[in-house]
C-alpha cells in the first residue's frame, strides 16, 4: 500500500523517522510520498528522500504560507524539481477556512503555481478548503494538468464537481470518523481509477487510532478498511486499486 501524502519532515515524525517507517513497513505500507508545504520544507524533503528509497515528495507552497513568500522565490521550485525524488508540485491551492493569507496572495501564489506544474508537465496536489468552486475555476485555465484534491472532506455536490473535472480525490481519516456518513458515500460512488488513500499525518489520525495525537503512515490502512467497507470489497483490492492509481498519477513505477 502507498500513502499518498504525509509530512515526514514534521517534526513530530521526523523525530522518530526509522519507527515510523518500520512500523509502515509492519503494516505493508511500503510507499510513502511526504509533502512540502514551503520552499524551505520542499528542501528538506528532497533531504529526507536521499536517505530512502521508498519515500518520494511532492514539493510546492501551500495556501496558508502563501504570505511569507515572494512570487519570483516561488522559482525555487524549478531547480528543486528536476530531482528524481519530486513526483509532482503541492501541495498548493486555497483555504477560506482559516484565511492564514490574504486570499489574493493565496491566489497569486496558486496560479504561479499551475502555471508551473504546466510547464514541466507535473501533477499538482491540491489543498481546497472552503474554496471548490473558486480552486476549479482557477484550475480550469490549466486543464491539462493532473491533480488530486487532498483529504477531501467536502459534499457530495463538491466530489462531483472535481470528479467531472477529471481530478482524483483523496481520502484521509475523516472519512473513518463516526459522523462522516456523507463523506462515506463519496467514497463508495468515486470511481475505482480515481481516487488514494492518504493519511496527512501527523494530522487527522483515523479511527480506531483517533486519541492517537500524532498519526502515521502505518495507519492509511484504517483508511482503506473505511473506504472497502462501503465499497464491498477486501483491504487487500482497494490497496491493488489505490495503488495502480498512484502509480500512474505519480508516474512512480515499480514491480
Amino acid at each position: 500500500m502507498i500513502d499518498t501524502h504525509c509530512h515526514l519532515t514534521d517534526p513530530r515524525l521526523h523525530s522518530q523517522l526509522a519507527d515510523v517507517l518500520s512500523r509502515a513497513a509492519a503494516a505493508g505500507v511500503t510507499r510513502m510520498i511526504t509533502i512540502g508545504t514551503s520552499l524551505e520544507d520542499a528542501q528538506n524533503c528532497l533531504e529526507l528522500c536521499k536517505n530512502h528509497a521508498n519515500v518520494r515528495c511532492a514539493i510546492g507552497v501551500h495556501p496558508n504560507y502563501s504570505r511569507d513568500v515572494q512570487i519570483e522565490d516561488i522559482n525555487l521550485l524549478r531547480g528543486l524539481q528536476s530531482s528524481p525524488a519530486v513526483l509532482a508540485l503541492g501541495e498548493m491551492g486555497l483555504d477560506y477556512h482559516y484565511d492564514f493569507s490574504p486570499r489574493q496572495k493565496q491566489q497569486a501564489v496558486f496560479e504561479f503555481q499551475l502555471q508551473l506544474a504546466m510547464e514541466l508537465n507535473l501533477p499538482v496536489v491540491i489543498h481546497c478548503r472552503e474554496a471548490t468552486d473558486d480552486c476549479l475555476a482557477t484550475m480550469s485555465r490549466f486543464s491539462d494538468t493532473r491533480a488530486i484534491f487532498h483529504c477531501f472532506t467536502g459534499t457530495r455536490d463538491e466530489a462531483r464537481k472535481i470528479l467531472d473535472a477529471g481530478y482524483l480525490l483523496g481520502f484521509t481519516g475523516p472519512v473513518t470518523y463516526k459522523k462522516s456518513d456523507e463523506l462515506r458515500e463519496v467514497a463508495s460512488f468515486v470511481p475505482d481509477d480515481r481516487f488514494v488513500v492518504e493519511t496527512d499525518s501527523p494530522y487527522l489520525s483515523p479511527e480506531p487510532m483517533r486519541k492517537m495525537k500524532t498519526n502515521e503512515p502505518a495507519w492509511v490502512v484504517h483508511v482503506a478498511d473505511a473506504i472497502a467497507l462501503v465499497r464491498g470489497k477486501s483491504r487487500a483490492q482497494i490497496d491493488d486499486l489505490t495503488t495502480r492509481n498512484a502509480q500512474r498519477f505519480f508516474s512512480w513505477a515499480w514491480p
